[in-house]
């Protein structure tokens, strides 16, 4: 069972950071196993049983839980909050049960499930980076169907996949976005929908970080950015369709932190979706200086102080 402890492709990106962000051997999260469904999946964990809110933070495509663990679990554990950083099979440290085709709605159904195994009566967050922002939507809204609910959701960017000028601006060339989805729903129903696609040919990886040499540490990783998907994977990440639209979203607050330097999915892709969402608070937070996966100050700063005020916001509410 490899840990993260074992890792050293984290390490490498985490030089990129701030030296305030980098994890020393004291201050890295325990690890945990959760067994679901066949799967072990891997959880960075930062326990605190007084914490007043609980946060649990999700990766997109091109990062994973340590990642998230780096930008966020640790900074805002220093701040009080119990936080739980989750690798979704295929992704991380995390292990696949044998024989598994993993698809986007697993994942979704995995996050539902997490916020069950999380409950214990303290307020729930959640946080979600790239493809995560929307997933903490799909998330919640799945949630709240079968009579949960979470009290938060902050993401990065909200990405509406039926939109087609999103899956054109996000994808790796227009053409690929323009046809990647009719070809995906194609191909997912043939014996091809097994076959691994890197995650950089389909996708606008090359915009995940602004620095060039953090780009080849993070392509470095076979469990991140330099990360393949099965076909089914992508199919259904493209065309997921979620418990609830955004006009009968009610089960909480949203909050986004747009990076205000992001070059793969600006703020403009997620406004439309956003703005369709009525009966709940929305807000947004732009982050100085910092791209897609942020590394930069004082968009980590900002990232940080919104989600700690928003956070203390849920926490007030329910008290």
């Amino acid at each position: 069972m490899t840990t993260y402890a074992e890792q050293s492709a984290w390490k490498r990106i985490q030089e990129f950071l701030p030296v305030e962000y980098r994890l020393t051997p004291e201050r890295e999260p325990a690890e945990e196993w959760w067994d679901h469904e066949g799967h072990r999946i891997h959880l960075d964990t930062y326990r605190n049983p007084e914490a007043p809110v609980k946060v649990l933070l999700f990766h997109g495509v091109g990062t994973n839980g340590r990642q998230m663990s780096l930008i966020l679990g640790r900074p805002l554990a220093d701040r009080g909050y119990e936080t739980v950083a989750i690798d979704m099979p295929t992704y991380g440290i995390s292990e696949v049960a044998d024989g598994a085709l993993v698809t986007y709605d697993d994942w979704v159904r995995i996050g539902s499930d997490l916020v069950e195994k999380e409950r214990d009566g303290r307020p729930i967050v959640l946080y979600g980076l790239s493809a995560g922002g929307m997933e903490t939507f799909h998330i919640a809204a799945l949630n709240s169907r079968h009579g949960g609910g979470v009290d938060g959701i902050v993401g990065m960017t909200f990405l509406d996949q039926s939109s087609r000028k999103v899956r054109v601006d996000t994808a790796f060339d227009p053409v690929t976005g323009f046809v990647g989805a009719l070809l995906m729903a194609l191909l997912a129903r043939t014996p091809l929908r097994r076959l691994r696609v890197p995650m950089r040919w389909v996708s606008k990886m090359r915009t995940l970080v602004n620095d060039r040499a953090a780009k080849k540490a993070c392509y470095a990783d076979r469990t991140s950015a330099g990360n393949s998907v099965s076909v089914a994977f992508l199919d259904s990440y493209l065309n997921y369709r979620p418990a609830m639209s955004p006009e009968e979203f009610a089960v909480c607050p949203v909050l986004l932190t747009q990076p205000a330097a992001d070059r793969w999915t600006p703020l403009e892709l997620s406004e439309p979706f956003l703005r369709r969402i009525t009966i709940v608070p929305v807000t947004t937070v732009l982050l100085e200086n910092a791209g897609h996966y942020p590394l930069e100050q004082p968009g980590l700063d900002q990232m940080v102080d919104a989600i700690d005020t928003f956070c203390a916001e849920r926490a007030a509410s329910v008290s």
